[in-house]
């Protein structure tokens, strides 16, 4: 037998699972190199949440990051992980979106593709497959691993062997869940070293405590890679720590010939990294242990704890996880990996928290239900499909033939907005948070201004990959302060016809000529007024009457970079039809249904985040017409009307973080 490879994701699934993809490009540079050294079979470094995650919360290029990595790597393969269809989105895109994105990584310096489906409907990998082997990377495809009634053994080797005949180069076991036992694991890599006879790589994951002995038996059974994290980063949600494995193989046949005094120099400085960040470490919990009940990830339950905190309901988290096994059931037993995580765990969490089983169902979860991310494993639930699809049939194609070409129309809508194909790709999966990263680029380098984009709060288990919410620094004050306008002047359009953009700009350290260069920036909005404090640094903006387009807020402060003291904006009355009311107005009592948040998310009045702003005062609904969308857990959330009338109060801004219980909207009944 041949000596055991190992691939190291602490740069990507590790900090992934425990630090909600926190890591950032300045952490990783110091200890590059010496991982170049180790002689690993491959660095996991990209994909997964890493790309959401950098545009919106680190404010990073993400394509630079990887470029950057590929500078100092020099001899090891740089690896990444890609969601079929969904790229490192949560929807599907399409085709020449698809070519164009694989095509382009593998330019910026990925040799190794991982390719996944979250219902090993191996229609959804056909492209990123094809493309990838266009482009000359080694494409590495996976059956995602898990247990149902139709999860079998002959079903993953089934799927292997069409995964081969698509092209793979080799065959990844992905065991998101700590799932897979080591006596089954023996089982399976036997007879996928056999049937398709490609080489096998085994992905699992801690959280249950199993998968170190897994990964012994899987190298017994001839496994040719195994997946690890350095120690810091192991354990829990995480994978097992390479020091472990490497040991326990030393001086077998199976020998990784890893350098144990390397590693453990390597341990220090992510040692060192976690203390500063004060983070804990990965431990195995007693709900972790559930997940042979409740099937969830660790990552995954890491981050339905956080959001549930945010809301004030972690009491009810022993409810969703009794709920989430119900919810895959009637869905058709879905494997729980992105972005079908989300789909189960978020309508698990609404049937929880709204006390009634389906009262609110996302879009993505309908869109599920209608066959648009694929086929399910399992036929669905009859009730529940027909609550959602009514007399319409589901959708048996391939999705991805339903969709348009997108690139060229993107190429166009991004003209003097995007400065590369990179650009523009980041566009065509997160248009609003690339919008808002390339507008505070093109910003800041145009006015040497710091831009910072408003982070606003994830959602449910929203990770952009279920990532938790992190803010930092002032952002973090702020949001905990909840001041209004503070440290930044917003131009956001909700209820303004006529301004540009949808972005909050974050002034640090201007001087008084900047700060009137920035007024004559944003002169169109028909300010009569403004005084400036020079010492306090506190602007405020008057709108002037009369019906021309008006600020969204009616007064901007700007302070500096110290955040100790953050004073509240003074707030002044808008006409109902320029500004949105804010929750804290206290207006002539208006009677009618108050309709509020779910959970906490971002509001948008639309029927999506980048559509242009639909429901306004004086709006008629009928009763379950979409008045909102939440976007939470990385889902778009349809808010129904639940009355017909008339829409008398907007009480959240368009694009702005709510609050679990927060009043949205109010509508007059008939």
């Amino acid at each position: 037998m041949a000596k055991v490879k190992i691939t190291d994701t602490t740069l990507r699934d590790g900090h992934q699972s425990l630090w909600a993809t926190r890591m950032s490009i300045k952490d990783m540079l110091p200890i590059v190199e010496k991982l170049d050294m180790v002689g690993y079979h491959s660095l996991e470094v990209w994909g997964g949440a890493t790309f959401d995650v950098c545009l919106r919360y680190l404010n990073e290029d993400p394509w630079e990051r990887l470029r950057t990595l590929k500078r100092y790597i020099k001899r090891t393969p740089l690896q990444m992980l890609l969601r079929g269809q969904s790229l490192v989105g949560y929807q599907h895109y399409p085709d020449d979106v698809v070519e164009a994105f694989v095509f382009k990584m593998v330019e910026n310096g990925i040799d190794i593709i991982r390719v996944f489906d979250a219902l090993n409907d191996i229609r959804n990998m056909e492209t990123s497959v094809r493309a990838g082997k266009k482009a000359g990377a080694h494409v590495q495809a996976s059956v995602v691993y898990t247990v149902s009634p139709v999860h079998t053994t002959g079903h993953y080797l089934q799927t292997a062997e069409k995964l081969a005949e698509m092209g793979a180069d080799s065959i990844c076991v992905k065991d998101m869940a700590g799932l897979l036992t080591p006596y089954q694991a023996y089982e399976l890599i036997s007879k996928l070293r056999q049937h398709p006879g490609l080489p096998v790589q085994l992905h699992s994951h801690y959280i249950g405590g199993l998968a170190l002995a897994t990964y012994l038996k899987a190298v017994e059974a001839g496994v040719d890679v195994i997946d690890t994290a350095a120690v810091p980063l192991a354990f829990g949600a995480s994978q097992p720590p390479v020091e472990t494995v490497v040991r326990a193989l030393q001086g077998t046949q199976f020998d990784t010939g890893l350098d144990m005094r390397l590693l453990f120099e390597i341990a220090g400085y992510f040692e060192e990294l976690r203390e500063q960040r004060g983070q804990e470490r990965g431990v195995t919990r007693i709900n972790d242990m559930r997940v042979f009940e409740h099937q969830v990830p660790g990552g995954m339950i890491t981050n339905l704890v956080s959001q549930l905190k945010e809301q004030k309901s972690a009491h009810l988290l022993p409810r969703v996880l009794e709920e989430i096994p119900r919810v895959r059931r009637e869905l058709g037993y879905p494997p729980l990996v992105t972005p079908t995580s989300q789909i189960v765990g978020t309508q698990a969490v609404l049937n929880v928290l709204t006390g009634e089983r389906y009262k609110l169902i996302p879009g993505e979860v309908k869109a599920y239900i209608q066959g648009l991310y694929g086929r399910p494993p399992a036929p669905l639930e009859e009730a529940v499909a027909r609550r959602v699809l009514g007399d319409k049939q589901p959708i048996t194609c391939r999705p991805a033939d339903l969709l348009e070409p997108r690139l060229e129309k993107i190429k166009l809508e991004t003209r003097g907005l995007t400065n590369s194909n990179e650009d523009i790709l980041c566009y065509a999966i997160f248009p609003q948070i690339t919008k808002k990263f390339l507008e505070a680029r093109k910003n800041s380098s145009a006015g040497n201004i710091n831009f910072a984009r408003d982070t606003g709060a994830a959602g449910v288990g929203g990770s952009a990959g279920g990532e938790n919410t992190a803010k930092t620094g002032c952002a973090a004050e702020k949001a905990n302060a909840g001041t209004a306008t503070a440290q930044n002047i917003s131009d956001r359009t909700s209820g303004a016809p006529g301004l540009p953009g949808h972005t909050t700009k974050e002034v640090n350290e201007m001087d008084i000529q900047q700060i009137k260069e920035l007024i004559s920036m944003i002169n169109e909005t028909n300010i009569d007024e403004f005084s400036l404090n020079s010492d306090g640094m506190k602007l405020s903006i008057k709108k002037a009457s009369g019906d021309g387009p008006c600020l969204p807020h009616a007064a901007a402060q700007i302070v500096s970079e110290n955040c100790s003291s953050l004073p509240t904006a003074a707030q002044s009355r808008e006409d109902d039809s320029c500004m949105p009311h804010t929750a804290g107005h206290n207006d002539a009592a208006v009677s009618g249904t108050v309709v509020k948040a779910p959970m906490v998310g971002t509001f948008y009045r639309s029927p999506a985040p980048d559509a242009d702003p639909f429901i306004k005062i004086g709006t008629r609904v009928e009763k379950g017409q979409t008045l909102c969308i939440l976007e939470a857990m990385k889902l778009m959330n349809e808010i129904e009307a639940e009355v017909a009338g008339t829409v008398v109060q907007i009480l959240a801004e368009n694009a702005q973080a709510v609050e679990y219980g927060q009043p949205l909207l109010v509508i007059q009944e008939d």
